[in-house]
């Protein structure tokens, strides 16, 4: 099989993340991949055994696992001479199940491939942050899953995968001598990190061909119960321009693919609205359920989402705001452990003959 590039036992141990920026990788960025995964290969346990061809045309074609679904690479930005440069300490592929360099994603789940760590930055948490942001992307496309494999003396990626929540799925396969690597086989241990946050129900980012049908179950949810004024109404309806900005997320029916409901959060690193202090806050928008589809738990399942958003960036809480008249919302938020955050409660004149009301805000830590 092709071997895991390892991954520094260090990371394994990492609490708190690095000044570390994780993005999809460019086509400028593919050498340096190349050359982070053969160094990362190199100095792991199975460093000294002989690369095979089919290894070396693997780990050389960035651009067709980047096709297969998406290249991320971990970087340090630094300044040099008032320009800001950046060096890539690490990388990892997630293929979608039946593509190329996918072995064992099955159905909607994914894979990890190829996560490896530059030698020269260790106890830096990259591996960390690249499993992390590999877990988002993969919530994105709407995967029930993450699989992965790494070799059996790879004991720091075990660690790694095992502290994040993966199971195992085997024991290590040894064919001939138990557990003698050679070269073409080095015996693997198999992990999946189960995904969804409810059953019969798949969240991920909205599509372009939905953006129309979200936007009518948005206001469908909010004019049921509420009175929506015309500059609310239009920013309801945004759906669009909000996706594009930012995040909108759906879930939809697992078996019909039927659309249920919709919640809005920000790019990672960024905020939708002012109600966030600090940048270790996420806030999130207009959660809205189909009337048709209440009482299936998608409301719970959106916010689920967004609370596990928060914890794969790394953040200390979630914020958001809420009307006063939105009780059925403020049940489920109390319900899910949110509490009012009596600070940051405000008052607000909407300016259009309506009495000033109070804006309440919620929050709970990750």
């Amino acid at each position: 099989m092709t071997q895991t590039a390892p991954v520094a036992a260090q990371d394994a141990r990492a609490t708190s993340p690095a000044p570390l920026r994780v993005r999809e990788a460019q086509p400028a960025d593919w050498p340096e991949v190349v050359r982070v995964s053969e160094a990362a290969f190199a100095a792991g346990p199975y460093g000294h055994l002989p690369v095979s061809e089919e290894r070396q045309r693997f780990v050389r074609d960035v651009e067709g696992r980047a096709a297969a679904g998406s290249v991320l690479v971990a970087e340090r930005l630094t300044e040099r001479r008032a320009e800001q440069a950046s060096e890539i300490l690490g990388t990892l592929s997630i293929a979608r199940a039946g593509t190329g360099p996918s072995r064992l994603a099955v159905a909607d789940e994914a894979e990890v491939r190829l996560l490896a760590v530059s030698p020269t930055a260790q106890r830096l948490g990259v591996a960390r942050r690249l499993m992390l942001a590999a877990s988002e992307t993969a919530l994105g496309w709407g995967a029930s899953a993450l699989v992965l494999d790494t070799g059996d003396r790879n004991f720091a990626a075990q660690a790694l995968y095992e502290g994040l929540g993966y199971r195992r799925t085997n024991e290590p396969s040894q064919p001939g001598e138990p557990g003698v690597a050679s070269e073409g086989h080095i015996p693997h241990v198999d992990y999946r990190l189960q995904l969804q946050p409810a059953p019969g129900v798949v969240a991920r980012l909205v599509r372009p061909s939905e953006v129309d049908a979200v936007a009518e179950l948005s206001l469908r949810a909010y004019e049921l119960e509420y009175t929506i004024s015309g500059n609310y109404r239009d920013d309801i309806i945004s759906v669009g321009e909000r996706a594009a900005a930012h995040q909108v997320w759906v879930a939809v029916d697992a078996q019909s693919g039927e659309l249920l409901g919709s919640v809005a959060t920000p790019k990672p690193g960024e905020h939708l609205t002012s109600l966030p202090q600090s940048d270790d806050e996420l806030d999130f928008r207009l959660l809205a359920v189909d009337p048709g589809a209440r009482g299936r738990g998608v409301g719970a399942a959106l916010t689920t989402l967004v609370i596990e958003l928060a914890r794969l960036r790394g953040l200390r809480r979630v914020v958001m705001n809420s009307g006063p008249q939105m009780v059925r919302a403020h049940r489920l938020y109390e319900r899910l452990g949110f509490s009012i955050l009596e600070s940051r409660v405000r008052t607000v004149d909407p300016g259009d003959g309506r009495a000033p009301f109070q804006l309440l805000a919620f929050s709970i830590d990750v």
